[in-house]
């Protein structure tokens, strides 16, 4: 008799221990439950989108927002993406209330059955109670108020409604929110273009947007991946072909951080400017869209001839030497050597880790060993060449840049000289390109709005097609002595006599007006809200 009292004991103590339960949960619900804050928030939701600028074509420029967003619609959302996001988070997202009860049985099963806890049993409703209205910390008023949220979310807002939500709101890594800015900051296209282990990927992110990061951690996100696309087979949203050729799809992310089409950097800060005069902080989370009379074919060749000119006026002067040697004696020194160096214009950070006459090995900002010789040389032969040990500069410890062109590396040097280019459209004043240097990240000074130059001869045209219209012809003579031009002629109310200062002036011509200000000098037509 002794172990069915014993029994009877255990099941009475377990409905006791059971209501207890209920009841200081449901007094802690109804505490709880009328303090939850408004969903205005979702019902009303205008995501944090970036002012995004576009040259005339429609080609992105830049964009400028704390976070990366892209809103689209639950209706816009392809097919594979929700299938995914389903398998990978919540697969019974369209038959819970919230709360998935019998999610959190079988994620408490299987963690007790493998002795950790790494199954969670957060609903994607849960998610977007979190992500809007809650802090990230563990603890059980937390996760109870949580849950009541998401009962209140669900009772307010239909399934699709959650779900659209979740798809724009979730932080997917890379400063990328919602699974549309994903998109581009990973695979530089947008959502109905992506493939069904590219969207596979993409739905993996949120259980840790930075371990499962494909740029950072390629091995861990594949395997996220791998996991994704065997619960799409599982619930057979995709069938065993789709599966087997998903895992063997080649990993195609985007080769630029930078999410951009169009390299314009000193137009798009030029854009920011006038905006913000205008509209203040407004323009980082209100969505503006600006397009500018940048035409993409301009800017593209403008950029080219910049940068070639550049490159070219600097090699005529020489090659000057390493950036800088460290010494060479410390462990971890190769690393070290290149901790604050950055990339310009494909010019790359390396240092030199061996060095003779007829080649250079050096190890890159990347991570790899690379070795120069031949044509890549040319630029440095003198360097090389040079007998003095004492004399080298080109030797282990020394800190060079290098560029790949055309299957080879060359060892070239950041430029010191700088130059600008704007290219005007004579019919209408629109600014179809416009270069302010050498590289934007590394000088922001614009040396076509900021930088005040002497027109020189490049002034001549104008008042050479001016004659001509006039009537001179080449053979016309002027008369080379001072001119006075009358009060009445020149409109300032005072006679005036052209003339040129001395060169210890800067030669600075007396009659021609002083260059406007950055502010007023392009015209109306340059860009457009």
């Amino acid at each position: 008799m002794l172990p069915k009292k014993w029994w009877q004991f255990l099941i009475l103590a377990g409905l006791i221990l059971g209501l207890v339960t209920t009841a200081l949960v449901g007094l802690a619900a109804t505490l709880i439950y009328p303090e939850l804050p408004s969903l205005e928030a979702l019902t009303d939701y205008k995501p944090k989108v970036p002012m995004r600028v576009y040259s005339e074509d429609g080609h992105l420029i830049g964009e400028f927002g704390e976070e990366r967003r892209a809103f689209i619609t639950i209706e816009n959302t392809p097919k594979s993406l929700k299938q995914a996001i389903l398998a990978a988070e919540d697969e019974r997202f369209y038959q819970h209330g919230g709360v998935d009860t019998l999610g959190i049985l079988r994620a408490a099963i299987s963690n007790v059955t493998h002795g950790s806890f790494k199954e969670g049993a957060s609903t994607i409703t849960m998610q977007v109670a979190r992500n809007f209205f809650l802090s990230s910390e563990k603890t059980a008023t937390r996760k109870l108020s949580e849950a009541l949220l998401s009962i209140k979310i669900e009772h307010n807002l239909s399934k699709d409604q959650i779900l659209e939500l979740y798809i724009n709101q979730i932080y997917l890594g890379q400063r990328s929110y919602g699974f549309a800015a994903a998109s581009q900051v990973y695979y530089g296209k947008p959502l109905d273009q992506l493939s069904i282990g590219e969207v596979a990927m993409l739905a993996g992110l949120p259980k840790a947007p930075s371990r499962f990061n494909p740029l950072a951690n390629p091995k861990r996100a594949e395997a996220r991946q791998h996991y994704v696309l065997r619960r799409m087979k599982e619930l057979r949203y995709i069938d065993a072909k789709q599966y087997e050729a998903a895992l063997k799809e080649p990993h195609r992310y985007r080769k630029s951080r930078t999410q951009r089409d169009l390299s314009a950097d000193y137009v798009a800060e030029i854009v920011r400017q006038a905006m913000y005069e205008r509209y203040k902080d407004e323009i980082y989370s209100s969505g503006l869209k600006v397009y500018t009379t940048i035409r993409k074919s301009n800017q593209e060749a403008a950029n080219r001839a910049v940068l070639q000119g550049i490159i070219d006026y600097d090699r005529r002067h020489g090659y000057r030497g390493p950036e800088r040697t460290v010494s060479t004696g410390a462990s971890d020194w190769i690393e070290n050597a290149l901790a604050d160096s950055e990339t310009f214009q494909g010019m790359v950070p390396a240092v030199v880790t061996a060095a003779n006459a007829k080649s250079v090995s050096a190890y890159i900002k990347d991570g790899s060993n690379i070795t120069i010789s031949g044509d890549g040389l040319s630029f440095v032969q003198k360097a090389l060449a040079e007998k003095d040990a004492s004399k080298r500069t080109l030797k282990p410890g020394a800190v060079i840049r290098v560029l790949h062109q055309a299957d080879k590396w060359h060892i070239v040097q950041l430029p010191q000289v700088e130059s600008g280019l704007v290219a005007v459209d004579p019919q209408n004043g629109a600014v179809r390109a416009l270069v302010g240097g050498f590289d934007f990240n590394r000088n922001k000074f614009n040396h076509v709005t900021q930088a005040w130059r002497q027109p020189g001869s490049s002034f001549k045209p104008f008042i050479y097609s001016a004659s001509l219209e006039k009537g001179f012809t080449p053979a016309s003579m002027i008369e080379d002595e001072p001119i006075s031009i009358s009060a009445r002629e020149t409109g300032s109310g005072s006679a005036g006599s052209p003339r040129t200062t001395t060169a210890s002036t800067k030669a600075r011509c007396a009659c021609v007006p002083r260059s406007p200000s950055p502010r007023t000098w392009f015209p109306s037509v340059f860009w457009k809200a």
